[in-house]
């Protein structure tokens, strides 16, 4: 009898191990929309060295596609459900003003699983996520304003847009700590990539007397318009020291394959659940890149100090006491901004010359 409930146990457990995991009996085809040409150097190479990762992180179980350089608004649309009638069960679409395309997609197709970068809407099958790159980016603040010799700092400037507008004040505040003289000027650019216009706001940044650009823009150009002028630039999105190496001290940095393999994984395992997640240093989705040689060792000590402090969470860069250009307190000592505070930003810091243009933020 014994041997009877043995074979028939073996039998049962031979079968089950033969039925495959319904989470991984199709390869998962997983597709992403950019912004821009993943030759850019910034926003969109980042993303789409983290499709590489999980191509090298899943191999076989998963496979990828891209669509670069797809326009922002009601166009994306069509891409995202060209790809989902294809087969993409997984879309990722990773720009701004590709939210609420992405929102009509996950109504409309409610078995795909769909990621949208940088926005706040969420659906059923729809998450929303970015990165802290405001702590970073206080930390390169922290560089350029013990660099620079005139005490001007230029900013080239997006799109005047919350996200664009607390990584500024983020980076000025880094600037405050280190040198309370120095200044944070802002050129708009209103493009995410354009290499000549950026270089053009770069260029007059430099006639406006700042030894170091730093930028929220998705080329290298205003790093090489500081490499020409014999000036320093602070990149932004991957390390763009191969562009301007006299000129690139470091940049805040993009590590998109953490998310995505998080993300991925959890498809794959039927664990992942949808919402919004903001990772920062602590996860390692974002971070600085390495210093270039002529950043001195004591400027570096002091940038790691703090950036230990933000991942342990014994420093936050939007701690009080901060004032914004009118003078009025809006942050108290002790206090710091909340996360629905810093998704709404419309306002700059005290150190920053420059306007938000009427409407920014809408």
């Amino acid at each position: 009898m014994r041997k009877a409930v043995f074979i028939l146990f073996l039998s049962v457990l031979l079968f089950l191990m033969l039925i495959p995991n319904p989470a991984y009996a199709k390869k998962l085809k997983v597709a992403f929309i950019y912004v821009g040409p993943i030759g850019d150097a910034g926003w969109t190479y980042a993303h789409n060295q983290g499709r590489l990762h999980i191509e090298k992180v899943f191999g076989d179980q998963i496979e990828t596609t891209y669509v670069e350089s797809v326009p922002e608004g009601m166009e994306a649309l069509q891409v995202i459900r060209s790809l989902v009638k294809k087969g993409y069960k997984v879309v990722f679409t990773t720009s701004f003003g590709y939210m609420d395309p992405t929102l009509m997609a996950a109504k409309e197709f409610p078995k795909a699983h769909f990621f949208h970068c940088s926005g706040y809407k969420t659906y059923k099958n729809m998450t929303a996520y970015f990165g802290r790159m405001y702590q970073p980016r206080f930390l390169t603040g922290i560089v350029a304003g013990m660099m620079t010799k005139s005490n001007i700092i230029g900013y080239v400037a997006a799109h005047p847009i919350p996200e664009v507008i607390r990584g500024i004040n983020a980076f000025a505040l880094g600037v405050k700590l280190v040198n309370p003289k120095a200044v944070v000027k802002v050129v708009w650019t209103h493009t995410w990539y354009d290499p000549a216009i950026e270089k053009e706001a770069a260029l007059s940044l430099l006639d406006a007397g700042a030894d170091v650009i730093a930028q929220h823009q998705d080329s290298p150009a205003p790093q090489q318009a500081a490499q020409e002028r014999g000036a320093y630039g602070i990149g932004y999105n991957s390390d763009m020291s191969a562009f301007a190496p006299k000129a690139h001290l470091t940049a805040p940095v993009w590590n998109w394959g953490v998310f995505y393999e998080y993300a991925i994984r959890g498809i794959l395992d039927g664990t992942y659940k949808h919402g919004n997640y903001w990772w920062g240093m602590k996860e390692g989705i974002v971070d600085i890149a390495p210093f270039g040689p002529m950043v001195p060792d004591n400027v570096k000590k002091i940038v790691n100090v703090f950036k230990e402090a933000i991942i342990d969470g014994t420093f936050d860069p939007f701690e009080g006491p901060i004032y914004d250009q009118e003078g009025k307190l809006r942050v108290k000592a002790g206090e710091k901004l909340s996360d629905e505070a810093l998704l709404s930003m419309d306002w700059f810091v005290d150190n920053v010359e420059g306007t938000i243009p009427k409407g920014a933020g809408e």
